[in-house]
């Protein structure tokens, strides 16, 4: 389908995901159900899309840590943005443009914003009304199916749908949403105890997911565990006052389940970050994504922060705060 004139731009969240990690791959969900706990944030992916100029040489243009000015759709390098725009249909000339707020491979489920952000900012730009639920499938057939990534499907769902929320994976492929309401200052009170500290290192999720997926079978009984620990956040954050110390717990408990799924997950400077963290007053952590890089999560009391991030001079802390929307589109200018 040929694109319209005019311009479209979007804003997809990045996520920070609690607990259940690993239940969302299809290895597992296929033989017993899955579920993941997480959240979105205030850090997002951008993507702009708009009819490429006449006066070009190339017909594709694509712009994001690179550039690629190509003849065709096919001819993209960038596996997300050329399975996206084959999917719909889109038709050449075609500009689009991504800018996120935090580096790639960052463990924050960028990839899976950028597929659900593009597939949004696409829709649109054909004039056409899309669900979070349609975006998120989407999403997840071009990431897992067609390019056979070694994935989950919790980063597409978050992105989509935005806020605090557990998904249930089904058999089949089918997923559940309950949202967290926010009760009582609940998600304020989290987040006032949350630290995100950027180790530096990059680590794409599928060299750790690929091995994680093969041994899912000898893994059962820990996901199983993790998978319960996504539910027993979430019915802490829904009751009249969050027990965030146990809250704590769980990640830590979650953090050392993890490290047992593949041999790449963690690392000796990532476990003596993480250790002088826990031993400065953190209540508990765990590093985001799938591990060997990215950002290394603490939940610490409000008057204990300063002294984990002192015992942690080496990394950056990145403040967030909340996001309860998903995907969103800021401009929609057609003709």
């Amino acid at each position: 389908m040929r694109p319209s004139q005019g311009i479209v731009l979007t804003q997809t969240p990045l996520r920070v995901s609690f607990a259940g990690g690993g239940t969302d791959l299809a290895t597992y969900y296929d033989v017993d159900h899955g579920a993941t706990f997480s959240t979105t944030i205030d850090k997002y992916v951008y993507v702009t899309v708009k009819r490429h100029g006449p006066v070009f040489d190339e017909k594709v243009r694509l712009n994001y840590s690179t550039s690629e000015g190509v003849g065709t759709i096919a001819a993209i390098r960038n596996d997300i943005a050329r399975e996206c725009l084959q999917f719909l249909e889109i038709d050449p000339p075609i500009y689009v443009s991504v800018v996120s707020d935090l580096p790639e491979s960052s463990g924050l489920g960028g990839s899976s914003a950028f597929a659900v952000g593009l597939l949004n900012a696409l829709h649109t730009f054909r004039g056409e009304r899309v669900t979070a639920g349609q975006l998120a499938d989407e999403a997840s057939r071009v990431e897992i199916e067609i390019l056979a990534q070694p994935i989950g499907k919790q980063d597409q769902y978050a992105a989509a749908f935005g806020g605090l929320n557990l998904f249930a994976f089904h058999s089949g492929g089918d997923v559940t949403v309950q949202p967290h309401r926010g009760i009582n200052g609940s998600v304020d009170a989290l987040f006032s105890r949350l630290l995100m500290l950027w180790t530096g290192h990059q680590r794409h999720s599928s060299s750790v997911l690929v091995e994680q997926m093969a041994r899912t079978p000898d893994h059962r009984d820990p996901l199983g565990q993790m998978r319960q620990q996504a539910y027993e956040l979430h019915a802490l954050m829904t009751g009249e006052e969050p027990d965030l110390r146990r809250f704590g717990e769980i990640l830590d408990e979650g953090w050392r389940l993890k490290r047992g799924l593949a041999s790449a997950v963690s690392n000796p400077e990532i476990d003596a970050w993480y250790a002088a963290g826990r031993e400065a007053g953190a209540m508990g952590g765990k590093l985001c994504g799938a591990g060997g890089g990215g950002f290394l999560l603490f939940l610490a009391e409000p008057e204990m922060q300063g002294r984990v991030l002192a015992a942690l001079p080496g990394l950056r802390d990145v403040p967030v705060r909340y996001e309860a929307h998903g995907s969103r589109v800021l401009l929609a200018e057609l003709d």
